[in-house]
C-alpha cells in the first residue's frame, strides 16, 4: 500500500490502524497527558475546526513559537488538517527576531507559548510588537498562570480556543483535510541564518512526507517504539524526523522541552524509550554524566545522530558504553526536508562511524567539479519564500540542490562530508578541511568537542585555531609546567603526530560552551 502523501491522510490512517495505541505522552510541568491515536485525531480535528471558525483559509500560514509539548503536534497537524501552512519558529528567538518571519510569511495566526524558562514569548510580542501580529493569537500555557486580564482582543488561551469547536466546524475540517493535495505547501521553515538573513524554505506535503517515510523505514520504526524527542519541534530533526515519522509508523511520542542529561536518562528509564535521535553533543553529555549508572537505559535500541561532524570515538562509545543495538548517522539540510543520505542498521561499524551512508530512497547524490555535494529527488524543496534569485542559485537547471558542503563518495555510494565549503581554509597553499583536524582532536582524553577555524597569518595566509570543550575534572596544567603538561600544548603535540604540518592548529583555546544553531551545529562564524 502506498505511503500517505499528506499529513492529514497519515493521521487518519494512524487512527484507523492503531486506534488504542498510545500516540503521545507528556508529563512536563505537572501535566499528565496521554493520548491514543484516535484521541490525537479528535484533538487535531478540533484544532483545525477552531482555526476554520476563526477565518483561516486553505493556504493561510500559521506560526508556532513554542517548545516541545503535546500542544505542538496537535497544532501542527491541525494547521495541515485545516489546509493551512505551518511556520515553525526557533524558540531561542527574541521577540524582535520572531516578528521578521511572522511578517514575511504573512501569518494569519500565531500559536505562542506563555511563561517558559523565565521568558514569556506572548508577553514580549504584545509589549512591543502588537501591530505586527495577526488578529488571531493562541496562547500555549506551560504553567497554571491564566492569560493576562489586559490581553487585547484576538488573544485566546489554548483550552478556550479549542472549546469553540462545533460539529459543523469539525465537518468542515474533514472536508478541508480531504482537499489537501500532495503538491500543496505543508510548511515554511526558516533556515538558521549562518550566512546572513534567514531564508524561508518552501516544502510541499509530498516532499515532507517522502522524507519522513524514508527516515522511519530506515530506522525500522514500529508501534512498539517509544521516541524520546529532545530535538526541537521547530527544526526538521524534531518535526520531519520526529512527529511525522511517528504518525506514519504508529510510534509513541515523548516530548522533552528542556534537555538535560539527567532528565533525558530519567525519561528513557521511566517511559522505556527505544528511539533517541539527537545532535552529537547530546550523547556526549550522557556518556560523560557521572550519574549514568543510576539509570536503566537498556530499552534504547536506536540512536540516530548527525547535524554536525560526528567523532568516530562517539559512535564507538554509544555502542560499547551504552550497548545500543543500532547507531545510525545521517545527513540532510532544511532545503531537502532534512533528508539526503543515511547509513542503515545493516552497515558495519566503520561505515556508520566514518560516512553519512547512501542516498535516502527517492534521492540522488553527486559531487560538483569543486567537490560540493549535490542532491536531487523527492525531498528537495519547492524553493525559497519570495526569493527566486536565491532559489535559482541553490537549485540548478537540472534540479540539483547545491548544499554548500564538501564531500567524497566512495565506490559503495557512501557519502563522507569533509567540511562546509565556507569552512575550508588555505594554509601555505594547501586546503585544510577542519573536520579532519576535529576528528583527531576528538581522540584526546578529556576533549568533549572541538571546532577548528582558519585565522589570518602574515606568512601562511591562514592557520588553524582550535577551540575545545573539556570533560569536568580534566587536568589542564598550568604556567609552571607549560612545556609538558599544559593542555593546549598537548593538543598541538597530538595533532603533530597525526596530521601533516599545514593541518596542525597553531593555537588552542579552551571554552566552556560553543555557540550553536538550532540543529546543534557549532556557529564557527562566532568564534575568533
Amino acid at each position: 500500500m502506498e505511503s500517505p502523501r499528506t499529513s492529514p491522510s497519515a493521521l487518519r490512517r494512524a487512527a484507523r490502524s492503531w486506534p488504542e495505541g498510545i500516540a503521545l505522552v507528556d508529563r512536563q510541568w505537572g501535566t499528565d497527558v496521554e493520548l491514543t491515536w484516535s484521541e490525537l485525531l479528535t484533538d487535531v480535528r478540533s484544532f483545525a475546526a477552531t482555526l476554520i471558525g476563526a477565518g483561516i483559509r486553505p493556504g493561510d500560514r500559521v506560526v508556532i513559537w513554542s517548545p516541545n509539548s503535546h500542544h505542538w503536534p496537535v497544532a501542527a497537524l491541525g494547521v495541515h488538517y485545516a489546509g493551512g501552512v505551518l511556520v515553525p519558529l526557533n524558540t531561542r528567538y527574541t521577540a524582535v527576531e520572531a516578528v521578521d518571519p511572522i511578517e514575511r510569511s504573512g501569518a494569519r495566526a500565531v500559536v505562542v507559548s506563555g511563561a517558559f524558562l523565565g521568558t514569556d514569548h506572548l508577553a514580549d510580542l504584545l509589549a512591543d510588537h502588537r501591530d505586527a501580529l495577526p488578529d488571531l493569537v493562541i496562547r500555549v500555557p506551560l504553567d497554571d498562570s491564566p492569560i493576562a486580564d489586559d490581553a487585547p482582543g484576538g488573544v485566546v488561551d489554548w483550552s478556550d480556543f479549542l472549546a469553540t469547536a462545533t460539529d459543523d466546524l469539525r465537518a468542515e475540517a474533514e472536508r478541508r483535510a480531504d482537499a489537501v493535495a500532495p503538491d500543496d505547501l505543508s510548511d515554511i521553515l526558516f533556515t538558521s541564518g549562518t550566512t546572513g538573513r534567514s531564508k524561508g524554505v518552501l516544502a510541499e506535503h509530498r516532499q515532507t512526507m517522502a522524507g519522513s517515510q524514508a527516515w522511519g523505514a530506515n530506522g525500522g520504526l514500529s508501534p512498539d517504539d517509544r521516541y524520546l524527542m529532545v530535538n526541537p519541534y521547530f527544526h526538521t530533526f524534531g518535526y520531519k524526523a520526529g512527529i511525522l515519522p511517528s504518525v506514519l509508523f504508529g510510534v509513541t511520542m515523548l516530548p522533552l522541552a528542556v534537555y538535560s542529561p539527567s532528565e533525558a536518562m530519567r525519561l528513557v528509564a521511566a517511559e522505556r524509550a527505544t528511539v533517541f535521535p539527537g545532535a552529537p553533543t547530546i550523547f556526549q553529555t550522557i556518556l560523560d554524566a557521572p550519574e549514568r549508572a543510576d539509570h536503566d537505559l537498556s530499552s534504547l535500541r536506536l540512536v540516530v545522530t548527525g547535524a554536525a561532524i560526528v567523532p568516530v570515538v562517539l559512535i564507538e562509545r554509544l555502542q560499547t558504553d551504552l550497548g545500543v543495538e543500532t547507531v545510525v548517522t545521517a545527513y540532510g539540510l532544511t532545503e531537502s526536508s532534512g533528508f539526503v543520505s543515511t547509513c542503515t542498521p545493516d552497515d558495519d561499524d566503520v561505515t556508520v562511524a566514518t560516512t553519512c551512508g547512501r542516498a535516502f530512497a527517492g534521492m540522488e547524490i553527486a559531487l560538483s567539479e569543486q567537490g560540493e555535494v549535490l542532491a536531487r529527488g523527492d525531498m528537495v524543496m519547492r524553493g525559497y519564500l519570495d526569493d527566486p534569485d536565491a532559489t535559482a542559485a541553490t537549485i540548478d537547471a537540472d534540479g540539483w540542490l547545491h548544499t554548500g558542503d564538501i564531500g567524497t563518495i566512495d565506490d559503495h555510494g557512501n557519502l563522507r562530508i569533509t567540511d562546509r565549503l565556507k569552512d575550508m581554509y588555505i594554509c601555505g597553499g594547501f586546503n585544510v578541511y577542519p573536520a579532519e583536524v576535529e576528528q583527531v582532536i576528538a581522540r584526546i582524553d578529556g576533549v568533549t568537542e572541538s571546532a577548528v577555524i582558519g585565522v589570518p597569518d602574515d606568512r601562511l595566509g591562514e592557520v588553524g585555531k582550535a577551540f575545545v570543550t573539556l570533560r569536568d575534572g580534566t587536568d589542564v596544567g598550568g604556567a609552571d609546567d607549560l612545556e609538558h603538561h599544559d593542555f593546549e600544548y598537548r593538543v598541538v603535540e597530538h595533532c603533530k603526530q597525526q596530521l601533516a604540518n599545514f593541518k596542525v592548529p597553531r593555537s588552542v583555546v579552551i571554552v566552556d560552551a560553543f555557540p550553536r544553531n538550532p540543529a546543534g551545529k557549532i556557529l564557527k562564524r562566532e568564534l575568533s
